[in-house]
């Protein structure tokens, strides 16, 4: 798996990297955008520039992510077009609000604001209850990096994390470990999402893309985790939001994973760590 910081980064090479990674030929991308295959051809092999609005009209019928879209301009000669801004940033305060409210109106079931690459960036009251019921707060700590992030899938994934509490963990483990891969190709290999999937393949359990083995029916419609905790257990399915039409790269980035009881056992166990969180607080 080739990162984006290793090849070579002329505008040509960039566009034949992310047509590829769409799957997509001269011709198709010559159909879809509107261009003649021919000055396609020319822009990759270098023999033709392109303009800016060229830049983007091509990284966008490609779907390439804001932050590369901004390093094909920069390639081809161009400023950056696409700003990352800092969620503090006063121009993102309407953002943050819908933020809160979405949070708020998830409550009682758990709700987080993720980045790019799975750090946790904001939770609401019900997720932080969870998983500090599943793991101490002190030994949480433990799992923060230097940044003092707490990446969730590292959290998922570490022993001293959340596995030994899921009980489906292998089949949670096959779905997880594809997804991190599948982003890291979608997004061109960057060195960070790059270096998340290959620390999680150092831990233990974890398994290997090429022994991933094909599942052919479910019992549940949509894949759940199950914790387990002494006599309770939670069975939980997510949806996972983005914001529509973002023009910044931070925003582009985030989601927000929304957390929903799979049956009724749940729902009343749910309301017993409630409980007891209120009764340890007391």
């Amino acid at each position: 798996m080739q990162t984006t910081a290793n090849r070579d980064t002329s505008f040509g090479n960039l566009l034949k990297y992310w047509r590829n990674q769409r799957n997509f030929s001269q011709l198709d991308l010559a159909v879809v955008s509107e261009v003649s295959q021919r000055h396609i051809s020319f822009l990759e092999s270098g023999r033709a520039k392109p303009s800016r609005d060229m830049v983007v009209q091509l990284a966008a019928v490609l779907d390439v992510p804001l932050r590369y879209q901004n390093v094909m301009l920069t390639a081809a000669g161009f400023a950056p077009i696409y700003s990352e801004r800092d969620l503090s940033a006063s121009e993102i305060a309407p953002i943050r609000k819908a933020l809160d409210f979405i949070l708020r109106q998830q409550e009682p079931y758990p709700a987080l604001v993720m980045d790019r690459y799975w750090n946790l960036i904001q939770s609401n009251t019900a997720a932080q209850r969870l998983i500090h019921w599943l793991i101490n707060p002190q030994q949480l700590q433990n799992m923060f990096d230097s940044n003092s992030k707490l990446n969730l899938m590292r959290l998922m994934f570490h022993p001293q994390g959340l596995k030994p509490f899921i009980a489906n963990w292998e089949e949670i483990a096959n779905d997880l470990i594809q997804r991190v891969y599948r982003e890291t190709l979608a997004e061109g290999c960057s060195q960070e999402s790059l270096n998340l999937f290959q620390q999680l393949q150092t831990y233990p359990d974890v398994p290997q893309m090429s022994h991933i083995p094909n599942v052919c029916t479910w019992q549940m419609p949509l894949l759940t985790v199950q914790f387990v905790k002494k006599e309770l257990s939670l069975s939980l399915f997510s949806t996972i939001a983005t914001l529509g039409t973002p023009h910044d790269i931070t925003l582009q980035e985030l989601r927000i994973e929304s957390l929903f009881p799979a049956d009724e056992l749940t729902e009343v166990n749910l309301k017993k760590i409630e409980i007891s969180s209120d009764d340890n607080h007391e």
